[in-house]
């Protein structure tokens, strides 16, 4: 079942933990709220509003914390600022464990996102291998009308993978186009349309990938830790593993297919990655990947035999499912952009249509 952890919240789109008890919930408008473990404390961790162009797709979208907060206190935020752009910055927490520093920030990175509103991605996680990652969409309208995705001289429309801990421009040198004329050396993997959340594997680290459908299909993109980047996952010649821009004859061998997808024929329409789940509450369905729509509020499992992977309806809820997180422990949450964050329990496995419960 779902268990409320918090309700009454101004449009949450994420939670995360920073390496201890504390779940942190980030909220569109341009706040990020502490649940301490028996309430959402008053006062926010950062309040970044002034700064916040909001809402629909634009907002605060993410928020990571480094590897090694407990010594350094830094964590990083992805927004989209007034005229359109998209800014990833870094912050302090101050010597309130429960405030940040709102003076304390550095901008790491500004991408050019002024012409539409939408696909503005948002997405941030620290790899098992210490760099940021960070999601973009392929820059708004519909069917990425400037090709965006596939150009590699364009931030937009990837993952980007950052080395925070290096001087500016924050770029690895293994970065698979780190050392290619022309490109934009941030670039990990590219030809995504909207990754609205993506997540690794803590046992395994390998990268899960939601990457949001045109019209058709929503799909669930698998990196395995072994990459070394540069992995093309289709967009906009294929929406999944369907041709879209050309209309016909558009598979090229060099691009990755997903390892599941599913059509809008039932009223979904943009997919929310999840977790694989690693923790104990639900044991039945360890190993489990989750995932869920935004439209139907349904949520869905899969699992691997050997490379083919097969998913299930899980639940049916009235949610509008707008991200999932894990706490210290591995446990998940799925978090309401009406207004609340749920803890996940075993017994979710049987109910139907129930969000909120």
């Amino acid at each position: 079942m779902f268990t409320p952890l918090a309700s009454g919240l101004d449009q949450p789109l994420g939670v995360t933990n920073a390496g201890d008890t504390r779940l942190f919930i980030t909220l569109q408008r341009g706040t990020i709220v502490i649940h301490d473990g028996t309430r959402v404390l008053p006062t926010p961790f950062l309040d970044v509003r002034s700064l916040v162009s909001c809402c629909n797709e634009r907002g605060l979208l993410g928020l990571a914390f480094h590897p090694r907060y407990k010594e350094n206190g830094f964590f990083f935020i992805y927004y989209t600022r007034f005229d359109g752009d998209i800014v990833i910055a870094r912050y302090r927490v101050s010597s309130d464990p429960n405030r940040a520093d709102a003076n304390s920030a550095t901008i790491l990175l500004t991408l050019e996102h002024s012409q539409f509103g939408n696909h503005n991605g948002g997405q941030l996680q620290f790899g098992p291998d210490g760099y940021l990652y960070a999601g973009t969409g392929d820059g708004g309208s519909g069917g990425d009308p400037n090709n965006r995705a596939q150009t590699l001289s364009d931030p937009l429309g990837k993952i980007l993978r950052l080395d925070v801990d290096a001087p500016a421009p924050y770029i690895p040198a293994s970065n698979p186009f780190a050392a290619t004329a022309g490109a934009r050396g941030e670039i990990w993997a590219y030809g995504l349309r909207n990754p609205w959340r993506f997540s690794f594997d803590r046992e395994t680290g390998d990268l899960f990938i939601a990457d949001v459908g045109q019209n058709i299909w929503e799909e669930v993109d698998l990196q395995p830790r072994t990459s070394t980047g540069g992995e093309n996952y289709g967009w906009r010649r294929m929406e999944a593993t369907h041709c879209f821009n050309p209309s016909s004859n558009c598979v090229d061998p060099s691009f990755k297919m997903p390892i599941l997808e599913y059509s809008h024929a039932d009223g979904s329409c943009s997919v929310t990655g999840g977790y694989r789940y690693r923790g104990v509450r639900m044991p039945s369905l360890r190993g489990a990947y989750f995932y869920g729509d935004y439209c139907t509020g349904k949520l869905w499992v899969a699992t691997q035999a050997g490379s083919a992977w097969s998913s299930r309806l899980l639940v049916d809820s009235t949610m509008n499912i707008s991200s999932f997180g894990e706490d210290l422990n591995g446990e998940l949450y799925v978090v309401d952009l009406g207004g609340s964050v749920y803890a996940m329990s075993e017994r979710l496995r049987t109910r139907r249509r129930a969000a909120g419960h």
